[in-house]
Order: C-alpha cells, then sequence, then structure tokens
C-alpha cells in the first residue's frame, strides 16, 4: 500500500494486516518474476538449440520457429520490465518534500541521464536570391543559384542519402518509405523515391570509383565466394558469388515464363584491422550477368595481391603464373570454409575423426583470437612459434587418416579438399597481415543477402550496377 503516513490507523492490528497484505503482494510479484525469468531461460537455449540445428534439414520451419520464440522472449522480458517498478536511487517514493527547518546549503548534486528519441522530420529550404538592375547599363545581376546533388531535383543531400541507406542498408522497400514520408507529412511518389535512388548513385559515381580503385590497390583482399542460398529443397547450401534476381525482357519472349534470370555480385573487402594497418577497411562490389571467372580476373587485372577465396573454380586462372613465370595473384584458402566441410561431417554421423579435426582446427582459432590487434610481425612470430607445430602435426595427422577412409565417404572428401591446397592454407604462416578465413568478404555480402528478400529482383543489368555502386 502507498498511503501516507498520516493516513495509516492507529490500532496494531490493523497496522499488521496491512503489513501482512503488502508482504503477500510481494511474494506473489516475486513468484511471477522468478517464473518469467525461468521461462526467458528456457527460451533462450531453446533459441540456442534451435540456431545450431538451423542448417540442417526443414531449416526454413526452424527459421520460422527461431524467430517466433523471439519474440515470445522479447514478450516476456517487456513484461517483466512492466513490473519492475522500484524507484530509481535517490528518488522519494511518496513525492513528499522534505520539511526545511533551516536554511538549506548546498551538498553536491546528482546527475542522472535518460536516452531519448527525437523525432525525424522533413524540412523546405528556401533559397530566396535578389536580382538587381543597374541604373546606367540596366544589366540585371543576380547571385547564382546553389549548386543541388542532382540537377534540376527536388530532393537535398541529406534526403538522398537517407534513402539509400534505408533501401540498401536497412533494406525497406522504396514504396515503404513513401509510406513513412506521408506519415511525416511529404507525399513522395515510389516513381520518385525511384529516380532520387538512380540519381544519387549516378552522382556518388566518381566517389565509388575512386573506392574501387583504392580498396582494389591493396596487397590482400578478400573476396567474396560463398554465401547461403534457398535450393529447391528448402535446405541451405552453399553456393559461389552472391545472386540477386534480374528482370530479362528477353528470355520471357523467349518463351521463359518469368522472365528472371541470376546476376552476381562480387565483393572485395579490404581490412587491415586484425593487424592495426594503416589503411582504413574498404569494400568494392561489383555486379556480373553470370559467374563466369572472367569477371573476376577483369575486376584484379593489372593488380599483384594476395586473395583470400574459398574454392571457386572460376578463381584457378587468376592463380596461373604469367609470361614472365610470377605470379601475379597469390591464393590463401579459408579455414573456415575447410572447417564448415568436417562439422558437415560431425553433425550428420558424429564421427569422432571429424570432431578431432575440428578440434584442432578449433586450437589455431583460439591462437587468432589472442593475437587480434597485434602487429603484422608480432602475430607472425606468435604463429610461427605456437601455429605452425599444430599445422605440421594436423597435416600428418589427415595424411594417416586419408589412408585408412573410404575414398569415396564425405570424410575423405573434406581431407582431400584440405590437403590438395595445403599450400594455401599455410600461406598465413608466411605473412602476419594474412587472415585466417575469409570472414570478412562473408559479412560484407550480407546486406545483399538481407537486402534481396525485400526487393526481390533487380529491374536489369543496369539496376544490378547501380546495386553494387549503392552498396
Amino acid at each position: 500500500m502507498d498511503a501516507a503516513l498520516d493516513q495509516l490507523p492507529d490500532d496494531p492490528a490493523a497496522l499488521k494486516a496491512i503489513v501482512a497484505e503488502e508482504r503477500a503482494l510481494r511474494a506473489q510479484i516475486s513468484a511471477s518474476v522468478r517464473a518469467y525469468e525461468a521461462l526467458v531461460e528456457a527460451l533462450k537455449l531453446r533459441i540456442v538449440r534451435l540456431k545450431r540445428q538451423k542448417f540442417g534439414r526443414s531449416s526454413e520451419k526452424i527459421e520460422r520457429e527461431i524467430t517466433q520464440l523471439e519474440l515470445a522472449l522479447e514478450a516476456l522480458e517487456v513484461k517483466i520490465a512492466a513490473e519492475d517498478t522500484r524507484p530509481e536511487a535517490g528518488e522519494s517514493d511518496t513525492g513528499e518534500p522534505t520539511p526545511a527547518r533551516a536554511a538549506p546549503r548546498l551538498l553536491g548534486e546528482e546527475a542522472s541521464e535518460i536516452l531519448e528519441y527525437v523525432a525525424a522530420k522533413l524540412k523546405i529550404v528556401e533559397t530566396v536570391r535578389p536580382k538587381k538592375s543597374c541604373r546606367r547599363c540596366e544589366k540585371i545581376a543576380q547571385v547564382p543559384a546553389p549548386s543541388r546533388p542532382v540537377p534540376r531535383g527536388m530532393a537535398g543531400p541529406g534526403l538522398l542519402a537517407h534513402i539509400l541507406v534505408a533501401k540498401f542498408d536497412d533494406h525497406p522497400p522504396l514504396y515503404r518509405q513513401g509510406e513513412i514520408f506521408a506519415r511525416l507529412g511529404a507525399d513522395i511518389p515510389r516513381s520518385t523515391l525511384i529516380d532520387c535512388c538512380g540519381q544519387a548513385v549516378g552522382a556518388l559515381g566518381p566517389l565509388v570509383a575512386k573506392i574501387k580503385e583504392s580498396v582494389l590497390s591493396a596487397a590482400r583482399l578478400h573476396v567474396d565466394d560463398r554465401v547461403p542460398m534457398a535450393n529447391s529443397h528448402s535446405e541451405l547450401s552453399w553456393g559461389p558469388d552472391t545472386p540477386i534476381r534480374v528482370l530479362d525482357p528477353k528470355m520471357k519472349s523467349a518463351g521463359k515464363e518469368r522472365g528472371v534470370k541470376e546476376g552476381r555480385i562480387w565483393a572485395y573487402v579490404r581490412d587491415d584491422r586484425p593487424w592495426c594497418g594503416d589503411d582504413s577497411p574498404g569494400v568494392a562490389y561489383f555486379f556480373a550477368v553470370d559467374r563466369k571467372g572472367e569477371h573476376p580476373r577483369k575486376h584484379l587485372e593489372g593488380f599483384a595481391v594476395v586473395l583470400k577465396a574459398d574454392a571457386y573454380a572460376g578463381f584457378k586462372a587468376l592463380y596461373e603464373p604469367g609470361p614472365d613465370g610470377i605470379r601475379q595473384v597469390r591464393e590463401a584458402a579459408c579455414w573456415a570454409h575447410m572447417r564448415r566441410d568436417f562439422h558437415d561431417v560431425w553433425k550428420s554421423n558424429g564421427s569422432e575423426i571429424a570432431r578431432e579435426a575440428l578440434e584442432r582446427i578449433g586450437d589455431l582459432y583460439d591462437i587468432e583470437r589472442r593475437i587480434a590487434g597485434l602487429s603484422a610481425e608480432r602475430r607472425l612470430e606468435i604463429r610461427t612459434r605456437e601455429s605452425r607445430p599444430r599445422v605440421e602435426a594436423f597435416h600428418a595427422w589427415l595424411t594417416g587418416q586419408i589412408a585408412r577412409l573410404p575414398g569415396k565417404g564425405d570424410l575423405a572428401k573434406a581431407m582431400r579438399y584440405a590437403l590438395s591446397r595445403w599450400p594455401s592454407f599455410t600461406l598465413f604462416l608466411e605473412d602476419g597481415r594474412v587472415a585466417l578465413d575469409n570472414n570478412a568478404a562473408e559479412r560484407a555480402v550480407k546486406p545483399v543477402v538481407i537486402g534481396r528478400k525485400n526487393w526481390m529482383f533487380a529491374g536489369s543489368d543496369a539496376g544490378g550496377e547501380t546495386l553494387a555502386d549503392a552498396m
């Protein structure tokens, strides 16, 4: 009860009844909170277990169940927060002022903070340019109009930037952005938003070209070559590069029902942060109409790089020596991709051999976590001392195990993949700047993978190029 002190009864029996009632109420609330907390922990555990299974059979069903459980978990946590009515330290429970017996003196002060949201708003910026005429020569003079990011466009730079970030990073389709702008008092047709996207990306063309030139001039690059995509059996498979659907009227006129083809987005990543390099991180995106190896060869023409990539056959020609016998592009294979093959075998049949391979690879990742952020020289020193003996032991172990396994089994295939590319897998032991895996590139293509669920397809090949430039 929250009755003021002067309203409490004087009868001891009545006061005991009030105290007992408050204790019972607090016990009830505590029991309810404990029950909610137990349910929250159970839901969290269920979500973790489902996420471990999401790459197996019926993965789409599991994905939906995870989403439903996360929504239920959020609702429970909101309920717990709503029942927590304890006042903040320093706040008065009754709000009654303390009667002053003497002139107060300042003892200090306490500051408290809350996080507030300032709603976005649109505004019209009006520029007034007076016209003046000379009394002698009758010539008219006027200050030139300020430049606009898009000639004759009504959208300012801030609005254009917001539209691009929302579409290509937050991923709401343009018609939803139109609904949001309508709530803010601006009726912007979807066709106008489409024009804004195209014109804004066109205005950014020189900057995009500089970013691509800067990224591709790096001595080490990650390139996207493996991202998850759904197949016709509702399972998650692993396919090369990043497929997007592109409308093609020629296919429809040729008798294809939907007139949709698959384009590709290639991502080249420069990330020197793990070894505190001087170059800032960057990503260069390119659109291609298919997955042929000629596209990465064209992108990397004239550059000498160490390429961190997965086993995509289109890269093979890149690794061949030139006429002078020198390799312009050196391959650094991805340990995460190797690990994935062993993990699939272990999940499917519980193979102890696959589990041991995972543990040996895990030891290398433990070392990488410890040396993250160190200089390239220091990383190489630790890798030589700690990682190299483990890698050499792993190679000897693989060589011994594969001789005793059936040649057509998945486990033998995983081992053959590792042994056939061993020089590429061990390149990280020669250079402290080379990463152990290609996760940086897979993170870079994640916005494309998420976004294509909303915008469905690119309207044309030109639309695919606009998408790559906007990313």
